[in-house]
């Protein structure tokens, strides 16, 4: 599978579940799901050889520097990530 495939799966799984998300009550269920999907879409980035980008160095300067509020709003402007995606990366700099 070439990497174009790959992302636009990805992004296809997303959009997916996005629009689920806003027609159920159950978030949760769909959040486990989508982290799921992710996982298995980072799986596939891994085996076709593409990779992901890192964190920023602005990013990484901030994170470890204690100024997490900073980070997560500069790794949310450079990836587009939503919030608690970019905290949960900006975490992992640790």
């Amino acid at each position: 599978m070439d990497p174009t495939t790959v992302i636009v799966l990805g992004i296809a799984v997303v959009a997916l579940l996005g629009a689920l998300m806003s027609r159920t009550g159950s978030t949760r269920l769909l959040e486990r799901r989508l982290e799921r999907l992710e996982r298995k879409v980072d799986q596939l980035m891994q085996h076709v050889g593409v990779e992901q980008p890192g964190p920023d160095q602005d990013v990484l300067h901030l994170a470890r520097a204690g100024r997490k509020i900073e980070a997560i709003k500069r790794y949310r402007e450079l990836t587009g990530a939503g919030l608690k995606e970019a905290k949960d990366a900006v975490e992992r700099l640790h």
